[in-house]
């Protein structure tokens, strides 16, 4: 069946003024009764025509389109939620294309910290790994932390360990960087060296070109939602920072009752602004739908408090949002009827 377009909860000024963008699914409901559903994201940021070259665009295209229709293809085959969002964002972290796993932005010393997390909407169980230098697939390690121990958050040299003994893979530093993480790094220090130490925002100009992360939401034939999110972080982060996404309702939620969001964005201010729990309790508390949630959030909230970024988010009706307010979101959702919708800029809808 189709998927058609859900009202703005916005008026036209207010989604003008929040220079802001938003796409929405929704599903008519009818004969399946139990719809599947699958969105990814790759990264909010500084994106633009002028500054993506158009082979680079086309990579960045065919790759969103591939990762969405893997995690979709195992929902066709009967798999889990779960299952799915993994599939996605270990094909993330290994492409080398987005800041995640391979692909990592560097820090301000020149390595790669990476941190993951993910949530069974079933069981509102979860898992989370942060500030890891050797696991070569965060978001397994995350998987890990959730079923094969009691914990929800590992970091550092312990969490490494931890997954050495669950049989992950290990790898070097120095598999992570790549020569564009690299250049991008030059250019943030080169930009921040002409702000203030301490700034409350931050110019859309010197925005890292690969803000925030990759991620997954995902809604299985069983009815269960699952959501992930896995990053390299903020170009030029120091002191051991860590951001959204490894934080269990701020970048990452899921709940069978409402929905499963995956964030991407400034962290200081996803994690502040509590964003992805924020949207499931406006849903549980105030009887919001799921594109009046995820637009009051981040359209509204975060554009007020000075946050950029966005998400992707499902309900347990199979509706989809990924609204976001920064230039550009890497994006891409399967909805009900199959057809694939892949986009980066605000024109892309």
């Amino acid at each position: 069946m189709p998927l058609t377009p859900l009202p703005s909860a916005l008026s036209r000024r207010a989604f003008l003024t929040a220079t802001a963008a938003t796409t929405v699914f929704a599903v008519i409901r009818g004969a399946e009764a139990k719809p599947i559903a699958f969105a990814i994201h790759g990264g909010a940021g500084g994106i633009s025509k002028d500054s993506t070259p158009p082979e680079r665009e086309a990579l960045y295209r065919a790759k969103l389109a591939a990762v969405v229709t893997a995690g979709h293809n195992v929902l066709k085959r009967g798999g889990s939620a779960l299952d799915a969002v993994v599939t996605a964002i270990v094909m993330m972290e290994d492409s080398g294309v987005f800041n995640a796993g391979k692909g990592s932005v560097f820090t301000s010393a020149g390595t790669c910290e990476l941190d993951a997390s993910i949530m069974d909407g079933a069981t509102r169980a979860a898992g989370a790994v942060a500030g890891v230098k050797r696991i070569k697939n965060p978001i397994r390690a995350a998987r890990a932390v959730m079923e094969r121990s009691p914990h929800v958050l590992l970091t550092g040299v312990g969490a490494e360990t931890f997954a050495a003994e669950q049989g992950l893979t290990l790898v070097s530093p120095k598999y992570f960087g790549t020569e564009e993480g690299r250049r991008e790094l030059e250019r943030v220090k080169a930009e921040e060296s002409k702000r203030p130490k301490v700034a409350q925002s931050v110019p859309a100009e010197a925005l890292p070109r690969k803000l925030g992360t990759v991620g997954a939401v995902a809604l299985d034939a069983q009815g269960n939602l699952a959501a992930g999110t896995s990053t390299g972080g903020m170009t030029n982060k120091r002191f051991g920072r860590v951001g959204d996404a490894p934080i269990i309702g701020a970048g990452t939620y899921a709940d069978n009752a409402t929905c499963a969001i995956s964030c991407t964005g400034h962290g200081e201010y996803f994690i502040r602004s509590v964003v992805a729990h924020d949207v499931a309790a406006l849903m549980a508390y105030k009887g919001l739908s799921l594109a009046e949630a995820t637009q009051e959030v981040v359209l509204r909230k975060l554009v007020a408090f000075g946050g950029l970024g966005g998400l992707v988010a499902l309900d347990r009706a199979g509706n989809i949002a990924m609204p976001f307010n920064s230039p550009g979101m890497f994006r891409a959702a399967i909805g009900a009827d199959g057809k694939v919708f892949v986009g980066i800029y605000r024109e892309d809808g």
